[in-house]
């Protein structure tokens, strides 16, 4: 099984390379923030976060970037149903402006996907742009007869099969499947006002 506790990441050209490890508790200030700068203070109303609310993420696809003691990346995926067949969906991916060079993004998406492979998890789902997802094998060809739970654009809800044929016949509405999250913890601090993106973004 991929060790996620603690991996770096060389970059070739830049300064101090980056980690990525399993998110830790201490990370939700950082991680509420972070959301918040690239996706704004509304993000709780999308229509992904339907299938997220009151949910814990699936277990050990909850994952961090760190950079000199900073967090500038976060990922999760959670379980779900897609029209009856087990699955994932990936979201939010969110890497800090300031990062935006240093390739965060996509070491986190090539992490969790390896970590969702190796953990025997069969399709991952997410709602983002196909050009930039499509290096990660995501596609609309196995997507057109699922729905998301409020308002989507179609093009957009995209999907990977770890397992060759996990989507055949998919059909209907995604619906979450995951456990109950534990108690929320609050974040306590003022949350960052920065609007810039890095990579366009799975919600």
């Amino acid at each position: 099984m991929t060790d996620l506790r603690n991996t770096s990441v060389a970059l070739p050209s830049q300064g101090a390379p980056f980690a990525i490890r399993a998110e830790r508790a201490s990370d939700v200030v950082a991680r509420e923030a972070l959301l918040d700068a690239c996706f704004g203070e509304d993000r709780h109303t999308r229509t992904c976060q339907r299938l997220r609310d009151g949910r814990a993420p699936a277990e050990g696809l909850a994952l961090s970037a760190v950079r000199e003691g900073k967090l500038v990346g976060t990922v999760r995926l959670w379980h779900v149903s897609a029209g009856g067949v087990p699955a994932l969906v990936l979201g939010p991916l969110a890497v800090d402006p300031d990062c935006r060079k240093l390739g965060v993004g996509a070491a986190l998406m090539a992490r969790a996907l390896a970590a969702a492979r190796a953990r025997g998890h069969r399709a991952v789902i997410l709602l983002g742009d196909e050009p930039y997802y499509a290096r990660f094998g995501f596609s609309t060809a196995k997507t057109a007869e699922l729905m998301l739970p409020g308002a989507f654009e179609r093009e957009r809800l995209l999907g990977l099969e770890l397992q060759q044929g996990a989507l055949d016949g998919a059909w209907g509405m995604i619906v979450p499947t995951g456990a109950a999250a534990k108690a929320r913890i609050k974040a306590g601090t003022a949350r960052a006002k920065k609007t810039a993106r890095l990579v366009p973004h799975a919600a």
